[in-house]
């Protein structure tokens, strides 16, 4: 029998979720995967296709009555939340998600905390990070030990979500100072990390990694030199016009997903959400790709 702790990963068939499986996989641990009904065929069979590795497909939703989910987590002594949605699933599924690892006889639990750092803003600064706040603060009684892994932005979302870079037009935009100091971290790299803190039996509290320590300018360098393509870096205003900025669009929606890339740029900008402190050296096992590198690679892909 394996010594290393047996999984229970949620969200495991997302693009993070996916990646703290087999980063779990590859460091020995035995992995317990949720998956929920109807899930799309080929995600799934990514997923069985792993089983000789270590993964076991169990079926089921974290808004699953807490009884039938804690026979879902089953032995597990660690349950890892990737899941993405709305406060139904951060706020309300992770809660139940905890009551049910409390039940299973779980002793750690890794939320879906991984963004900038959650602890340094306020409400409504940025409406997801409020949810998980909210979460955090319902299951605060706990027994359970509570690992965060916090890794900046992800250098997908820098690259593709947020709108920044238009290879069409060929321009980088940004907000704010472009020599502010912003984290950012691949996917891959995030999972890696996620993986060392959940086997890791000093770990506690609050974990912050970075892939790269950067700012928007340094940014704009990496992206051309990786890519090989000229983009002209455009300036949008200071932090205060993005914040204006937000509140107007906040104005002429009653979807705050609308805005909420806006919200996440402001929080990293302004510097109000940059780790004052990195995790790093904890695992040194765990060497990071470079912004640039990840960039040459995803454009040589594509």
């Amino acid at each position: 029998m394996s010594s290393v702790p047996k999984v229970f990963v949620a969200g495991a068939t997302g693009l993070l979720g996916g990646r703290i499986v087999r980063a779990l996989l590859d460091r020995g641990a035995p992995v317990r995967a949720l998956v929920r009904p109807g899930t799309d065929e080929e995600k799934r069979n990514a997923l069985t296709a792993l089983r000789a590795d270590g993964l076991e497909v169990v079926e089921g939703d974290i808004s699953d009555p807490a009884e039938r989910l804690a026979e879902a987590v089953g032995d597990a002594a660690a349950v890892v939340s990737a899941v993405q949605g709305g406060p139904e699933v951060i706020v309300d599924g992770q809660v139940n998600l905890v009551r049910a690892a409390e039940k299973a006889g779980a002793r750690r639990f890794v939320p879906s905390d991984f963004a900038v750092d959650v602890t340094k803003i306020d409400d409504g600064d940025n409406f997801m990070m409020d949810w998980r706040r909210r979460a955090a603060a319902a299951y605060a009684d706990s027994p359970l030990e509570v690992v965060s892994v916090l890794n900046g932005a992800f250098y997908e979302v820098m690259t593709g979500f947020m709108g920044l870079v238009d290879w069409e037009q060929g321009t980088l935009s940004h907000w704010g100072d472009p020599d502010q100091p912003i984290d950012i971290t691949s996917v891959a790299d995030t999972a890696a990390y996620t993986a060392a803190a959940v086997l890791d039996p000093d770990a506690t509290g609050t974990l912050r990694f970075a892939g790269e320590v950067t700012s928007m300018r340094r940014f704009h360098e990496d992206v051309q030199r990786g890519s090989g393509r000229t983009l002209r870096l455009r300036h949008l205003g200071s932090a205060d016009d993005l914040r204006a900025e937000i509140a107007r669009q906040a104005s002429l929606t009653s979807n705050p997903f609308d805005y909420v890339a806006l919200q996440y740029q402001w929080c990293m900008v302004s510097g109000k959400a940059k780790f004052d402190t990195l995790d790093n050296a904890r695992y040194p096992e765990v060497t990071p790709q470079s912004l640039a590198d990840f960039v040459r690679a995803t454009t040589s892909a594509s």
